[in-house]
């Protein structure tokens, strides 16, 4: 993480424990967070140097920005310049069984241009179906981008690559509508939806919150502003991870 006052990794173990967390993710071998988690349960997903990534079965982790179209998803497709490297990429994830991860962020599609999108669409607070596509009906951005990547998979060779949510939240500060009350409600709703699954695939859907801290190094904004916590393990807004 890009933070100089982050709490030790077995305070960090410790605090998963008490919040009945289950799975974390680490962008890089770390050796101290390696050791914290070792014996603990806690199931752990870590992000590989590209020097290696030839001599492992790995998977990948991809923006949502790699899709052109989303809306509805059953026209979804890869932009030009990702339909260029995502055919291989299946072909590799599908030889593999790994899953294609992807990022994907709700409030940045909303922030872009929040005069033409429902900000409860991307809160999980529309009252019905805002998108219809054909007999589904999505309620909300999430499950609608989830399917967009499917579909665009589908149509790159990749239908039988599931997909993980590699990261997915809502800053509580630095941008338009980025507070702790937006924040709260998104996450807690994410928490609340992944294990129903969308309307084209029911069923849980592996999904990771970024991120546990709040991070000083990053560039000043909605960057600095992701985490669920301060440094000093305070919560930032009330969550409930069960």
């Amino acid at each position: 993480m890009s933070a100089n006052n982050l709490p030790s990794p077995s305070t960090v173990i410790s605090m998963y424990k008490q919040y009945g967390i289950s799975s974390m993710r680490l962008y890089a071998p770390d050796q101290g967070a390696l050791q914290a988690v070792g014996g603990t349960g806690i199931r752990v997903v870590v992000g590989a140097p590209n020097d290696v990534l030839s001599n492992l079965a790995v998977t990948t982790s991809v923006s949502q920005a790699i899709l052109g179209v989303y809306s509805p998803p059953s026209a979804a497709q890869f932009t030009g310049e990702a339909q260029a490297f995502m055919g291989p990429v299946l072909a590799f994830l599908a030889r593999t069984g790994a899953p294609l991860m992807a990022n994907i962020y709700p409030y940045l599609a909303w922030a872009w241009n929040p005069s033409a999108m429902d900000m409860k669409y991307a809160l999980f607070t529309a009252a019905g179906a805002v998108v219809q596509d054909g007999g589904y009906g999505y309620q909300n951005l999430f499950d609608t981008t989830v399917d967009a990547f499917y579909v665009a998979m589908g149509k790159n060779g990749g239908s039988g690559v599931p997909v993980v949510v590699s990261e997915s939240g809502w800053p509580s500060g630095g941008g338009v509508e980025a507070n702790p009350a937006n924040a709260r409600i998104y996450n807690q709703n994410l928490i609340n939806h992944v294990g129903r699954g969308t309307p084209r695939h029911p069923g849980a859907i592996e999904t990771y919150l970024f991120s546990m801290f709040n991070e000083n190094q990053k560039d000043s904004g909605v960057e600095q502003n992701w985490g669920l916590f301060y440094p000093n393990m305070k919560s930032v807004y009330p969550i409930s991870f069960n």
